[in-house]
């Protein structure tokens, strides 16, 4: 786990290094923060379920920083206006998810009574990240007059990558307990896993692909609320601490945030 947080913080250290050069060029920065609520979509329950959907839902926290090419704050005036200036942003971001889950739907309804119910039912996780990464956020509206205070709300949408740290926990309290018992667990992951795991607490590290869309509204001269929904795919199937391998898993883990902020220009 320490290996993956070194690599999250030298590739911010990276992020760093493009922004400090990007100020050498004349463009101003913001910074914020936003707290969210994470729906995961993961190999627990059922597919297309809303009861899964809802329950297995948790809590995101961010920090972000905006390079702003719409002004200059080396001499506090607009930079050149052209059409990427005034309708684009770059976003980067450390944050930080996680999300309790279980199984719900058909194959754990109270009136079974069968050991595969009561094994799926025994099942629980949790699912943890750390998120590192940048965002090119559209602004279809005119930076520089939403900035005049010309409009209240500027819609954007957004596409990006995130480097992900993932740290999931396994639990079951059925027969002994062990995690690492795959009698413990539904016996179709194990009959179908080839004698591959199935379940995992490893931590480890990844790639996830994130888009967005949003609106700010402008509190003040120099801040902003912001509100963004937002997906992001990751490029591993172990983030929640289970990979069966039954045809209904036909996408890696995935997710929802709903994420509220707060946005301050630096002067």
């Amino acid at each position: 786990m320490v290996r993956h947080i070194k690599k999250l913080f030298m590739l911010f250290g990276l992020i760093g290094a493009i922004q400090t050069s990007s100020a050498q060029l004349g463009f101003s920065h913001e910074i914020g923060a936003f707290v969210g609520a994470v729906a995961f979509q993961s190999d627990f329950g059922v597919r297309s379920n809303f009861e899964t959907n809802s329950g297995n839902s948790g809590v995101a926290l961010g920090i972000v920083h905006y390079i702003n090419f719409a002004y200059r704050a080396d001499c506090n005036c607009y930079t050149t206006d052209t059409y990427f200036n005034d309708h684009f942003k770059i976003r980067s971001e450390i944050s930080w998810n996680k999300t309790s889950l279980e199984h719900f739907g058909e194959w754990v309804d109270d009136d079974l009574t069968s050991v595969e119910a009561d094994k799926l039912r025994a099942h629980s996780g949790e699912a943890q990240n750390w998120d590192i990464g940048m965002q090119l956020e559209y602004f279809p509206r005119s930076i520089r007059e939403f900035s005049a205070g010309a409009y209240s709300f500027a819609p954007f949408a957004a596409v990006g990558a995130h480097f992900v740290s993932f740290n999931p926990t396994v639990e079951t309290t059925y027969g002994d307990r062990n995690p690492l018992n795959n009698n413990n667990f539904y016996s179709g992951w194990n009959t179908v896993s080839n004698g591959d795991p199935f379940v995992s607490s490893e931590s480890g590290s990844t790639w996830s692909v994130v888009s967005s869309i949003g609106t700010r509204y402008k509190l003040t001269v120099l801040s902003d609320l912001f509100v963004e929904l937002r997906w992001q795919y990751y490029f591993d199937d172990f983030i929640d601490g289970l990979n069966h391998k039954l045809p209904s898993n036909k996408a890696k883990d995935w997710n929802l945030w709903l994420n509220f902020g707060y946005i301050y220009y630096l002067d």
